[in-house]
């Protein structure tokens, strides 16, 4: 994220701060006469009226759009995912392969315990490269759209407009991976009536995507479990687990239980996109000047 979308972004975060205590089935605007606006402009209101209390989870339904139920911040995870952030505490640090830990020190991350300047940075996403999947569980969470239907589950992230198909009609994983994919490919089964446990295989992995923003390392062998748990109709938590043999020595839990709240039903996802001009653009003005380097050199 650049100088376009990362002041579009803070301003969407101000906003949403700004707003929290007059959400109500009625928008009303805060002190500064500004209410929250969906991507069309409209008032933002809460999918429960006033007084309301959730009722219980519809069966084998995470349809609706979500956003981090303790409010927008908690979705960014620039750190790292929540429950494991990049913080240099041993407890945080995920059970490195050595060609994990080899991999790990070669990303030169704009965040978390070992950041570096700002063109200084190899991210893929510098580039406005996909996030690839499982980094879109890890970053950048703000409003996620859920479509299903008998055969499919969609999700929407807002983050660079980007989705994802989940298979939900049966059908095993691929033996053989056609191609290794961005998002790789992923089927879900219902394991009761709220619980949807989706498995993810055959993502590009190696420097096409990194884990997260800290720049944990990723394979082409990662296998990534998405527990998808519908609380009651309004909340929804996600734990993510990743199993990585290439890069890790045994499963983790990078996400755990992360809440999501149901919004509007008529709520329209605002754009969030990463612009090659745009990044272009802020390091030249701002970037290698702040870092003492141009950034084409440091790649």
């Amino acid at each position: 994220m650049r100088k376009g979308h990362v002041a579009s972004a803070l301003i969407f975060v101000a906003i949403l701060a700004a707003s929290l205590l007059v959400r109500g089935q009625t928008a009303s605007p805060d002190q500064s006469g500004r209410v929250l606006r969906d991507g069309w402009g409209r008032p933002v209101v809460d999918a429960l009226k006033p007084g309301d209390k959730p009722t219980p989870a519809p069966r084998h339904d995470l349809s609706g759009i979500w956003e981090p139920a303790n409010g927008p911040g908690d979705g960014i995870q620039a750190n790292g995912p929540k429950d494991m952030p990049y913080d240099g505490k041993p407890e945080h640090d995920p059970p490195y392969s050595p060609l994990g830990l080899q991999t790990l020190k070669s990303h030169k991350a704009l965040f978390g315990y070992a950041a570096v300047l700002e063109s200084l940075s190899n991210d893929p996403r510098n580039k406005c490269d996909p996030l690839g999947f499982p980094r879109a569980d890890f970053y950048q969470v703000r409003h996620t759209q859920i479509m299903q239907d008998e055969r499919r589950m969609v999700v929407l992230y807002e983050f660079e407009k980007r989705w994802r198909n989940i298979w939900i009609d049966g059908r095993d994983l691929p033996k053989e991976i056609p191609e290794p994919r961005y998002y790789g490919y992923s089927v879900g089964k219902w394991v009761d009536d709220t619980t949807l446990v989706v498995n993810t295989i055959g993502v590009v992995g190696n420097e096409k995507i990194w884990l997260d923003e800290t720049g944990r390392p990723a394979s082409d062998a990662m296998h990534v479990e998405e527990r998808f748990q519908r609380v009651n109709h309004n909340r929804l938590e996600l734990t993510v687990t990743i199993d990585d043999p290439k890069m890790y020595t045994k499963p983790w839990v990078a996400l755990n239980k992360f809440p999501m709240r149901l919004q509007s039903p008529d709520y329209d996802v605002v754009e969030m996109m990463c612009i090659p001009s745009e990044e272009e653009q802020y390091y030249k003005e701002y970037g290698d000047q702040a870092s003492g380097v141009e950034s084409k050199q440091s790649k």
